[in-house]
Parts: structure tokens; sequence; C-alpha cells
């Protein structure tokens, strides 16, 4: 179970690094990716696609 729990924790630390340095690389775009609860867990729980489908509703949608 503790297992587990760091599993998780380094999934949601890799995924703030993920989202930081997309929004560096984005920043002249103007397409930045709030770092906020919701995306973070967002992308810990489903991955990348997950990030590539908030930058698709980000473009798409507002």
């Amino acid at each position: 179970m503790l297992k587990k729990i760091f599993k998780f924790i380094k999934r949601i630390i890799v995924s703030i690094f993920l989202l930081y340095g997309y929004n560096l690389i984005s920043q002249s775009l103007g397409i930045i990716v709030p770092i906020n609860i919701y995306t973070v867990l967002a992308i810990s729980i489903l991955g990348v696609p997950a990030l590539f489908s908030i930058i698709f509703i980000l473009v798409f949608v507002f």
C-alpha cells in the first residue's frame, strides 16, 4: 500500500514538471496550461494523453 502511495506522489511530481516544461516551451505561443490541482491530477492519472487533450480543449474551445 505504501509503495502505491509513493508511486502516485512520484507521478504527481512528474506531472507538475511536465506542465512547467510545457509552459516554458509554449510561452511564446500564448497557449499556457494552468498548473492547478485539476490539471495535475488529470495528467498524473491519465498520463501524457491528458496533457494533449487539455491543450486541444484550450486551443479549440477557448
